[in-house]
């Protein structure tokens, strides 16, 4: 699809209000971010939410009202994306169980996260095909090339059943200071073999970059506070709607039209 994704992650799992100002923590401040990148492009967001101490929860009645709160603000103008994201809190069963409980739209879920001895490839094979016939919307997350070709494994195994998979390239998690570079997404580009889209995120100022790189491969991008802070000029950003801009100017020049949530709703479910 030549539409460019664009997503927001606005807050990830792990910064907190110190870190910048209009990092949104509540449910309320998720809804207007959702609103502002909405208007600027984003067709996409990536939902985390906190507890009443401000630490990454799954709790799926603290789901329920998020994606409550924040449907009301853009309607059906966005996909809302749920993570499981274990952030040192979360075992792969509790993870997996949350999303059975809650069946959202969207989720996003680390495969080497859920791919531990105790699920072990049958319920690996539950899981997906449980997510496959329901038709959640399942990005797959990927964090080195190593990722990858497990997740093409579990595919050639049958473990992983045909469906309309998006998987999620991340660029610098790992490294040293959490710096990404453009040139990390090329063994991602290269060792991707399958039909799914794809998508980057990018840890740092190098952000910008890296979403442009992406865009310019076919890919699709997915910013915000979670990874990046800044602007591409190095300037702190105000907000997650301006990183969002960014990426919507990228593709313009590059003759990516916007993808919207209708279109997501429609290749993805």
């Amino acid at each position: 699809m030549n539409e460019l994704i664009i997503t927001v992650a606005p807050n990830g799992a792990y910064k907190q209000q110190p870190d910048h100002a209009a990092l949104p923590l509540t449910a309320e401040a998720l809804a207007r971010t959702a609103k502002l990148c909405c208007d600027a492009g984003a067709a996409m967001l990536h939902l985390h939410i906190r507890d009443a101490q401000g630490r990454h929860s799954l709790d799926v009645e603290g789901y329920r009202e998020a994606l409550r709160v924040v449907r009301a603000a853009v309607g059906d103008a966005m996909v809302l994306q749920i993570t499981s994201e274990a952030a040192k809190v979360y075992e792969a069963p509790a993870q997996i169980a949350m999303v059975r409980e809650l069946r959202p739209e969207a989720v996003s879920v680390g495969l080497r996260e859920l791919d531990q001895p105790e699920i072990g490839e049958q319920g690996l094979a539950d899981f997906f095909g449980w997510l496959a016939a329901e038709r959640v919307m399942t990005q797959v997350i990927l964090y080195d090339t190593q990722d990858l070709a497990r997740w093409q494994a579990l595919q050639r195994a049958g473990v992983v059943p045909e469906a309309p998979w998006f998987l999620l390239f991340v660029l610098g998690r790992y490294s040293a200071g959490q710096v990404s570079s453009p040139h990390d997404l090329l063994p991602f580009v290269m060792a991707h073999t399958g039909p799914e889209p794809w998508a980057v995120c990018a840890f740092g100022a190098a952000e910008h970059a890296c979403m442009t790189t992406a865009t310019a491969l076919g890919g699709h991008v997915r910013v915000g506070f979670e990874n990046n802070l800044f602007l591409k000029n190095g300037a702190p950003a105000p907000d997650n709607a301006a990183l969002v801009l960014q990426a919507a100017q990228a593709a313009d020049c590059l003759a990516r039209p916007l993808a919207t949530a209708q279109l997501l709703r429609e290749r993805f479910r």
